[in-house]
């Protein structure tokens, strides 16, 4: 049971009795959620996903920081993780910028951090990619458009049995994909979308539905009707979380029942 569950029942004080008393209550309540435990091969493949984020972002930060250093001299990089690889490699080999030497000293610590962080994404996604190759699971998420290996592999090993959820708005609402329900007085009132539960597949759905956001604007007769409409009546961003939220529902469909990606008719 998450712990925030049980906190209610609680009555006074914090103490191993107390809190067990507060866990046998707790677990008698009919709504209650509980967790599934993982296996030490899901927290195994977990742990790379997380070195790989945690990777992924000291990464953005050097990029940053070697635009910003290029940018007090004069030097604008082009908009991409590409751009700040590339001219960091013709950095280290000898092609330095018009800049005071401690600058591009600096600069050259910069650039070796960054090309040595890019290897070690790539040698994680690597990993990840293997994994997802080994599971039926992932395989068939992966043929879903707008979910790649690190997205199906990252589902696949955080959910573990999709039948916990009783229905896709169950997972949807475990990842914190649907609305906010501010209802009240017998208005019903949906907000923005709850951003609970696991932020990490969230953002991977999000990120993923954009790419495929993207494709709908550029050629809305490859996608079906519903995401051709969606992009085009509603705004950008407010389009891909409801396209991730749909998502959602699918792979659930797909987890539990086994079955196929059936694109939508058009």
């Amino acid at each position: 049971m998450p712990a925030g569950y049980v906190k209610p029942y609680v009555k006074r004080g914090k103490s191993d009795a107390v809190d067990a008393e507060a866990i046998c209550e707790a677990v008698r309540r009919p709504t209650m959620r509980f967790v599934e435990i993982k296996t030490e091969d899901q927290q195994a493949i977990l742990a790379i996903h997380r070195t790989r984020d945690l990777a992924v972002r000291q990464r953005t930060q050097l990029a940053n920081m070697i635009r910003s250093l290029l940018r007090e001299f004069g030097h604008i990089l082009p908009i991409g993780v590409e751009a700040v690889a590339a001219f960091a490699k013709r950095h280290l080999d000898g092609d330095h910028p018009d800049m005071p030497e401690i600058a591009n000293g600096l600069l050259g610590v910069q650039c070796y951090q960054f090309l040595s962080l890019n290897e070690r994404i790539s040698g994680y996604s690597k990993m990840i990619e293997q994994h997802a190759m080994l599971s039926a699971d992932a395989r068939r998420l992966m043929r879903m458009p707008g979910i790649g290996p690190i997205t199906a592999s990252a589902i696949v090993v955080t959910i573990g049995d999709a039948k916990q959820f009783r229905t896709g708005r169950d997972l949807a609402a475990w990842l914190g994909l649907t609305p906010l329900n501010k209802s009240s007085g017998g208005k019903e009132r949906l907000g923005k979308i709850t951003k609970q539960g696991d932020r990490y597949i969230r953002k991977l759905l999000v990120v993923g539905m954009t790419s495929r956001a993207v494709m709908a604007k550029r050629s809305p007769q490859k996608v079906d009707l519903w995401t051709a409409k969606i992009v085009t009546d509603k705004p950008f961003r407010l389009a891909t979380v409801a396209m991730a939220n749909k998502a959602a529902r699918a792979i659930w469909a797909m987890l539990t029942k086994k079955q196929e990606y059936r694109q939508p008719a058009f």
